[in-house]
């Protein structure tokens, strides 16, 4: 164990999300027989043999990058001087990384190797008592068979009666691990997963639940290798896949035959014992979705009340969730504008909460100090985007109007709004150079072609035209309330307000 002054003096590192439910991972016991991330020996294995360098079975790679001058001050020869304190986002220690390897990455990242050792209390948040470890897990489980279920999604009565056939079948005891790092394949929020998931338990088999960081990596095939890993590391001798490719150590995967609702007794039958006149079949997750999103209940048949509960708490129907409408566009192209008159609209209304984030008045009350280089521009778009995006987690409605000329900053404006539960409209305002430049109210323009101003967004720093805004407006030939009720049908269009009686 390393002295307390060799710790308190160590740099330290908030890893990415995905990195962090790695972390998690490697320290539960969860990736036996990993105990930290690889090294680059074990990666080339890997990559050439589908093994690590000492010849055991893993599937992916389990991979950590930190900034370059980290690294820099480190001596990996020196047991004492080689350890990075890694933490969480809000800056408590998570845990001790011993680093045995280092590499050029990227211009100014390192992948780095070495074993993890915990730090701290294990954590906090949400639902604590169910981030168990593998061996205390275990403890828990009754001798036999267990059934392993991940449940990245609510179970509905299709899947409900699909667990229930197979832990009969099989005479196992069911463990229910719930993915809880970051919003699920629907978007739902892990806390919302897990209540849904409780809110079920009276519909399927005595259950032992915990609460698993698993994250999807965008490789179907890899993913699911790696989850079968995890779920065997938790004591599952089988697994229920919904159609993935699973596979692992003494693991056997059960794939379930399609069920339907039969309409003569109310009974979730195997789909080809039931006449297709009497037959249904289970909903999408996008057509249970859109009934959410509506406002429409929950079909009874499909969905047990309790479960519809937790995801229409979850899940409001538009017009009570939060939003972010997030304009851009060049200086002079009438955004700000646009977005008074919409935020004006919509308190005459009086049906949603409405915050106006000015990009003037955010300059002056929010980013006083920033100056207008790409760095600057770009944190004070994020900073825009966060208090936005705390709006919409409270469901209100935020109104934002910077230039935000840069797509990257605008992505990650989107990734909060999105990650607080919120809905996001960008709205593009496309109003040429040239007509911005003949209104040129503040003078920007001509004092930029005078060269007396540096760094003037579509003069001599460049504006990203985006390609993913859900709406356009070039005001050159509109009026601002034409605009303004663009805006305003596509919000009640697509049920974010209510239209207007009479």
């Amino acid at each position: 164990m390393l002295p307390e002054d060799v710790l308190r003096d160590a740099p330290s590192y908030t890893p990415l999300p995905h990195e962090l439910a790695d972390l998690e991972l490697l320290l539960s016991g969860a990736y036996t027989p990993l105990t930290g991330f690889l090294g680059r020996p074990d990666l080339d294995a890997l990559r050439r043999r589908g093994r690590l360098a000492d010849g055991t079975s893993w599937p992916v790679p389990v991979t950590l990058d930190v900034p370059s001058e980290l690294v820099n001050g480190l001596e990996l020869d020196d047991p004492l001087h080689r350890t990075i304190i890694l933490t969480d986002p809000e800056g408590a220690p998570v845990a001790a990384l011993e680093v045995s390897d280092a590499w050029s990455t990227g211009e100014r990242t390192y992948g780095v190797g070495g074993t993890v050792r915990r730090m701290g209390d294990g954590g906090h948040g949400p639902f604590q008592r169910l981030r168990r470890t593998p061996a205390e897990v275990k403890v828990l489980l009754p001798p036999g068979r267990v059934l392993g279920v991940i449940a990245d999604r609510p179970l509905h009565r299709p899947q409900l009666a699909q667990i229930a056939h197979a832990a009969r079948t099989l005479a196992a005891h069911l463990l229910i691990l719930i993915p809880v790092s970051g919003p699920g394949p629907d978007g739902l929020p892990p806390e919302a997963l897990v209540r849904s998931v409780f809110s079920a338990r009276d519909r399927m088999p005595p259950a032992t639940v915990v609460a698993v960081p698993l994250l999807t990596r965008g490789d179907e095939m890899r993913d699911a290798m790696l989850r079968a890993r995890v779920v065997a590391a938790y004591g599952a001798t089988h697994v229920l896949s919904g159609g993935e490719m699973l596979s692992g150590r003494g693991l056997h995967v059960l794939v379930p035959r399609e069920l339907a609702y039969d309409n003569r007794d109310g009974q979730w039958r195997w789909r080809d014992d039931i006449p297709p006149r009497n037959r249904r079949l289970a909903m999408t997750p996008s057509e249970i979705d859109d009934l959410l999103d509506r406002g429409f209940p929950l079909p009874e048949w499909h969905t047990p009340p309790a479960v519809a509960k937790e995801l229409v708490r979850a899940r409001p129907p538009r017009r009570h969730r939060g939003l972010v409408v997030f304009f851009t566009g060049l200086s002079g192209s009438g955004k700000s504008t646009i977005a008074r008159g919409l935020a004006d609209s919509l308190r005459e209304s009086g049906e949603r909460t409405v915050t106006l984030l000015d990009g003037d008045v955010v300059r002056r009350e929010l980013s006083a100090g920033l100056g207008f280089s790409k760095a600057d521009r770009d944190r004070n778009v994020r900073r825009i985007g966060w208090v936005a995006a705390e709006i919409g987690r409270h469901r209100g409605m935020a109104v934002a109007c910077p230039i935000a000329p840069y797509e990257e900053a605008r992505a990650a404006v989107r990734g909060m709004a999105t990650e607080a539960g919120a809905g996001f409209l960008l709205v593009h305002v496309a109003t040429p150079l040239e007509v911005c430049e003949q209104r040129d109210r503040k003078g920007l323009y001509a004092r930029a072609r005078a060269g007396q101003l540096r760094g003037m967004t579509g003069i001599d720093d460049p504006y990203e035209t985006p390609a993913d805004a859900e709406l356009t407006i070039d005001t050159t030939t509109i009026t601002v309330p034409e605009a303004v009720e663009l805006v305003l049908a596509y919000l009640v269009e697509h049920g974010w307000v209510e239209p207007k009686l009479g």
